[in-house]
């Protein structure tokens, strides 16, 4: 089969380069034998009936997001069914991840530290323009290093849920391990605190994985490699092989760390109707995402509107059938969390006049690999500084913060997830 290009630095000429890898993928699923209508049409079918699945669901005023107690996690007794529903929605609320009382103290903690420190008098406006777009200010703090987020994360319970979640991937395959599913890495993420009575213009349905690297450079290539020679049928979603390691395609909105599940903690309590998360809550959507720009109706230097420094969109005009299957989280009460597939199309409800406060931090579930080995070093280093971690604007408000989370309070866990043994 024909070789990929691939790139590791934005090239001068970024249209150009778009045709040349949409060339490149079409003339290595036509040297499988197969046309890129033939493959898509493979993927289109299932996803039509996932979709069915999913409409079905709610029609039926069923509950499309699974959810299981803390305490079957803890405990090893999550069912077989439970285990297989996790599997096809690709998403999670976990009750009573955390002590209700717990979560209701932290949220006061942050506003204690936040205030503590002046954080309102100098805030200088949101430092990206993604999240910029949800419209009531601040929503999002940039704020890393709390006690309380650093208590969360190095938590034993955080911890049981991590392994939990990563042990529903594939880590090993054709003997290499991809990933340690016990030993996750410290992810550092923002907090959002929404109020009572905000209007909020939400987030558009989007996609975190990457950009155009999910084309464009070698080590996602690999990941992907059964959407492009011939073997559509053995994608699986849930296979972690070649994705713990190479670079992102450079942008300004990236993830350098591999997660498994993208997931957030509650710190209130949010009804379903109140500007929350929902997601398209089928993994394997990927794959669709990722073919789509190949079909003839899309213009040749263009990816279904995914270009560098930007989220990648999913959009009624290219990913409609997709759309269809966009479903709310159930209520949740603080101390519950919520995960998502890294795969996922997911966005934020809009809100107006919202009702009780809407407040999580951010958790995910990056499990120990070459990858986030690597990113570990420079959250080591914005840890230690109180600075803002490079995947982030720089806004680095917690620098003279005396009353940050500091290297003595750490646990085994939070040594462990900073590479610090």
């Amino acid at each position: 089969m024909p070789p990929l290009p691939h790139w590791e630095s934005t090239p001068d000429d970024l249209k150009g380069a778009i045709r040349e890898i949409k060339n490149a993928l079409r003339a290595r699923i036509a040297a499988s034998g197969r046309s890129v209508e033939e493959v898509f049409a493979v993927v289109e079918q299932q996803l039509e009936a996932k979709v069915a699945e999913v409409e079905a669901a709610k029609a039926a005023g069923d509950s499309v997001w699974p959810v299981i107690d803390y305490a079957d996690i803890e405990d090893g007794t999550v069912s077989a069914d439970q285990l297989a529903t996790l599997r096809a929605r690709g998403c999670l609320v976990v009750r009573g991840h955390f002590p209700r009382e717990q979560a209701l103290a932290w949220d006061q903690d942050i506003v204690d530290y936040v205030e503590s420190n002046h954080f309102f008098e100098d805030y200088r406006g949101p430092g990206d323009d993604f999240f910029g777009s949800v419209g009531s200010k601040p929503e999002i703090y940039p704020i890393y290093w709390s006690s309380a987020q650093m208590q969360a994360r190095q938590s034993d319970r955080m911890a049981a849920v991590q392994r939990f979640l990563n042990a529903q991937w594939k880590s090993t395959s054709d003997g290499v391990q991809w990933f340690d599913p016990d030993r996750d890495s410290l992810y550092p993420d923002r907090i959002r605190r929404r109020p009572p009575g905000a209007d909020s213009g939400g987030l558009g349905t989007h996609n975190d994985p990457g950009t155009l690297d999910l084309w464009m450079t070698a080590a996602y290539q690999k990941a992907f490699r059964h959407l492009f020679d011939g073997s559509v049928e053995q994608y699986d979603p849930w296979d972690a092989a070649h994705r713990t390691a190479g670079p992102q395609y450079p942008g300004t909105t990236m993830c350098s760390a591999f997660r498994t599940f993208q997931g957030w903690t509650a710190l209130s309590d949010m009804d379903h109707d109140q500007g929350v998360l929902h997601t398209v809550p089928i993994p394997e959507a990927m794959a669709y995402l990722m073919l789509r720009p190949l079909l003839p109706d899309v213009p040749e230097d263009d990816m279904c509107g995914v270009t560098v420094n930007r989220v990648f969109p999913a959009t009624q005009k290219w990913h409609s059938l997709l759309l269809r299957a966009v479903t709310t989280i159930p209520d949740v009460t603080a101390g519950d969390s919520v995960w998502w597939h890294c795969d996922m199309i997911h966005g934020v409800a809009p809100v107006q006049d919202q009702k009780g406060w809407g407040n999580v931090m951010y958790i995910p579930a990056a499990p120990w690999c070459p990858r986030n080995e690597e990113y570990a070093a420079s959250v080591r280093e914005a840890f230690l500084t109180g600075s803002s971690p490079s995947d982030f604007p720089e806004e680095h408000y917690e620098r003279d913060w005396d009353n940050r989370f500091r290297p003595e309070d750490l646990n085994a866990t939070g040594r462990r997830g900073l590479g610090l043994v």
